[in-house]
């Protein structure tokens, strides 16, 4: 039952929160405002919108646009360069877990020597302690997925190396989680970020490191992931189906706080080290099944999957393998069920390298699983997904 919570996030959650931006505002006078490469946050009017908050307060505001939807490390560093060289206060991260990741990590390098890597804890990374605490991140939220507003964790890729590991920076000092910004979310993308949303608090639920708190997160999230997600992907404007996954999200990111993902992540991101145009959500459906369907078999805490069937659902769950089929269903429901590998030009015999890239990359995360997993479990599980 031990745990420890501290999670000292100022969180702004509910709908019309961005228009309350400027009153929350007192970490300086210049900010580094990241956003992705892409034309969304311009073209629905998100940045010209947080643009006008910061100069409401008084900042002045300086457009970092190069983060890709799987961060790069020489991203991170550029965007380091342009706070360093605009004497930013603070950094505002206005996107997705990209975003709000790869602004973690250069609110960090922004005020510390050297190269990313060097504060990297595993594979070829140095593991150094950073000398001088990040810039204030505020994080603006715009997407239901990786609950990266309320953690310390980043993701970042080293293509050099072909790692896709963590990053750990401080807690954002604000939050701002507002569903209106998630509307425009294509039915797609809905789909993959809300299964990652849900899978952070799946593998958090099952791993060996549970306690009540985490227990109480994971199961809010994987409820309204499972009452809202078909409801949000059916209709991308309903509201307060963008409000209940929106908050599933936020409970994902609390349960990473007080409890663990599990090597599901793990395995994921080798996929997309390999394969960069791999989004992380797709990654995470099409070995899913097969995922916990090898944990069900190696006996896993049966009772805690048949919770999960009843969590987004199943009512009358009563086996294991309930949850398979509740997970199915949703997958169904949202049109994701077929994804297939190849179409990522991804090939079987890449498999026993990302299972090792895996144990190496991001090994940790082994540690937290209810069964252990050896390498040729992992290609197992690579194999059983593959189409």
């Amino acid at each position: 039952m031990n745990f420890h919570f501290n999670v000292p996030i100022n969180l702004f959650f509910g709908r019309g929160e961005l228009n309350n931006l400027h009153k929350h505002l007192n970490f300086g006078k210049k900010a580094l405002v990241v956003i992705s490469n892409g034309k969304s946050a311009r073209s629905n009017g998100y940045l010209d919108r947080t643009l006008k908050q910061l100069e409401m307060a008084g900042v002045e505001s300086f457009i970092f646009d190069k983060i890709e939807p799987n961060p790069l490390k020489d991203s991170v560093m550029l965007g380091a360069k342009a706070a360093k060289e605009n004497n930013c206060d603070f950094v505002v991260a206005l996107g997705g877990g990209s975003v709000m990741d790869a602004s973690k990590a250069i609110a960090g390098m922004a005020v510390n020597e050297g190269d990313l890597w060097d504060y990297i804890l595993w594979g070829t990374g140095k593991a150094k302690v950073q000398k001088n605490k990040p810039l204030p991140l505020v994080c603006i939220s715009t997407t239901a997925g990786t609950g990266s507003e309320i953690d310390t964790g980043a993701v970042i890729t080293n293509p050099e190396t072909n790692e896709k590991t963590a990053y750990f920076g401080d807690f954002p000092a604000l939050s701002i989680v507002d569903p209106e910004l998630m509307i425009s979310v294509p039915q797609k993308q809905t789909a993959y970020q809300g299964f990652d949303a849900l899978f952070h608090s799946t593998e958090a639920y099952i791993a060996n490191s549970t306690n009540l708190m985490s227990d109480m997160f994971a199961r809010a999230a994987i409820e309204n992931v499972g009452k809202y997600l078909q409801r949000a992907y059916n209709n991308p404007e309903d509201i307060e189906a963008r409000e209940g996954m929106a908050f599933a999200n936020s409970m994902s990111g609390f349960v990473m706080c007080v409890g663990t993902c599990s090597s599901e992540h793990s395995l994921e991101h080798a996929l997309s080290a390999y394969h960069q145009e791999l989004p992380h959500g797709a990654g995470l459906i099409m070995i899913s099944k097969a995922y916990y369907s090898h944990m069900i078999s190696a006996g896993a805490c049966p009772q805690r999957f048949v919770d999960m069937a009843k969590f987004l659902g199943m009512s009358n769950a009563t086996s294991p393998n309930d949850f398979i089929t509740a997970l199915d269903n949703l997958q169904k429901a949202c049109e994701v069920d077929n994804l297939r590998m190849s179409d990522y030009n991804i090939s079987k015999d890449e498999f026993e390298t990302m299972a090792n890239n895996a144990k190496s990359s991001m090994g940790a995360l082994f540690n937290f699983d209810p069964v252990k997993l050896s390498v040729e479990d992992c290609v197992a599980i690579y194999n059983s997904s593959y189409k």
